[in-house]
């Protein structure tokens, strides 16, 4: 029988995360030799068995719960494509993929600005909970008697208190300096410094009404018109909302939303893009989604979703995909004209993917559903189904022609004829995913039961 390996106190695994922390740290500098990436190999992998055990199969059984059935193979959305693990604390990065927190703020923290997976360069770095996943994840673990550990607090970075010194001192110089100069170099200073101090923005706890404090600097018309400055001002607050206890304070402050929104309407590109990041970091809470609704920020998201630069546009789509997840924001959404702007996406061959993860998302509204139906959106779906070569995007367009059908019976003829010609629909009910087999299928039933119907009544 093997040996057990023994379980570290928590005192000693606390001990372990500090220690890979500095070797991390010292890794992402440049400044680490071979033994520093020795030793974090090391402390990684005792770290990774001291909480999750010895590596074993993907099986209900790897939880220490009943035995192991081929029913009970782990499903594959819930593994963290970086570890292979169940994921304990599910993210979406900026790029749509999740990951387990732990592992891609590893890849995150050792300077890498890609995914992954698709390797596409991430227009920001913001990791948003992903609670469909984590909550799927927990049902599967009850249902089949795995227990996961918990998820460690990653936000454990302790301020101190010359970081405390250091960010009065800011805020005296924006709040109380007379002096205009100063109040923008302290602005500066104040981005620069949440940028790359992640203990620093938990500051902002012990002084929530340092954020209005900090916003009113720029109704001074002095500062107000100064775009540098209000870049400057847009992006702190983008710095400060990562910080997951922060996003409530921020939401809750009454400047700060309406001076996003400002900024999205007539800032510079990179401010209109870091408002459109600040406000989808934001939005991981249902009552800032609320708040950024009713004071009118989707109107110039759908804006900058048109007219922005590419790295606006993404930070955008990821905003108002966030936002319409609360059901009010889908009506919103759709008055503020984004049926049209995703659509005219899809056919430019431009944020195809983001595009069609809105529309999806949209498609459960049924007033959206009409607008789609009726701006040529049954064709771009069929054109999407029979010709991208990925299989996300079929599926999400399989899932907004799902709706289109079974709420407009006149686009089933247009369905029926391309059927016909191409046998699209067909081909992706036996080989799509999951989802966009069942989509399909649906659609394909609803075509004959209404061509039953129309040969009876002939």
């Amino acid at each position: 029988m093997a040996k057990p390996t023994p379980v570290a106190t928590a005192e000693e695994a606390a001990a372990m995360r500090r220690r890979l922390r500095r070797l991390v740290a010292a890794v992402a500098a440049g400044s680490a030799d071979a033994e520093a990436f020795d030793e974090a190999a090391g402390a990684l992998a005792a770290l990774r068995d001291t909480e999750l055990g010895p590596r074993k199969e993907h099986r209900a059984g790897a939880g220490g719960g009943r035995k192991a059935s081929p029913e009970a193979t782990v499903p594959e959305q819930f593994l963290c494509p970086i570890s292979s693990e169940i994921m304990r604390d599910p993210v979406v990065l900026a790029s749509g993929q999740t990951y387990d927190r732990r592992f891609i703020q590893e890849w995150l923290n050792a300077g890498n600005r890609t995914c992954p997976q698709t390797q596409q360069v991430l227009s920001n770095t913001i990791l948003i909970p992903n609670h469909l996943v984590r909550s799927m994840i927990s049902q599967w673990c009850t249902e089949n008697e795995v227990t996961l550990p918990p998820v460690e607090n990653q936000e454990d970075d302790l301020l101190t208190n010359n970081e405390r010194k250091t960010f009065s001192k800011l805020f005296d110089r924006i709040a109380a300096s007379s002096n205009l100069s100063d109040q923008r170099e302290a602005i500066k200073d104040l981005r620069l410094l949440t940028k790359c101090n992640s203990s620093l923005r938990a500051a902002i706890g012990e002084k929530p009404e340092s954020i209005s404090q900090m916003v009113s600097v720029l109704s001074n018309p002095e500062l107000e018109h100064n775009e540098e400055a209000v870049e400057d001002m847009v992006t702190t607050i983008l710095n400060l909302s990562i910080h997951e206890g922060n996003k409530k304070i921020i939401g809750d402050d009454l400047l700060a939303i309406p001076f996003l929104i400002r900024a999205l309407q007539s800032g510079t590109m990179e401010a209109r893009s870091n408002a459109a990041a600040a406000i989808f970091s934001l939005s991981a809470l249902n009552s800032n989604k609320e708040k950024i609704g009713e004071l009118g920020g989707m109107r110039p998201l759908v804006d900058l979703l048109e007219h922005g630069s590419m790295i606006a546009k993404k930070d955008a789509a990821s905003a108002i995909f966030n936002l319409c997840m609360l059901h009010e924001n889908k009506s919103r959404a759709t008055k503020s004209g984004v049926i049209d702007v995703t659509l005219k996406a899809i056919s430019d061959d431009s944020l195809v993917d983001e595009s069609l993860a809105i529309l999806a998302l949209l498609s459960s509204d049924h007033e959206t559903v009409e607008e789609i139906g009726e701006t040529g959106g049954v064709a771009s779906m069929l054109r999407i189904i029979k010709e991208d070569q990925c299989k996300r995007n079929k599926e999400n367009a399989a899932a907004v022609l799902f709706s289109i059908c079974m709420y407009d019976r006149r686009k089933l003829h247009e369905v029926a004829e391309d059927e016909k010609l191409n046998g699209s629909l067909t081909s992706l009910a036996q080989n799509g995913t999951s989802r966009a087999r069942r989509k399909a299928s649906g659609i394909l039933d609803k075509l004959k039961r209404t061509m039953h119907h129309t040969h009876y009544s002939c």
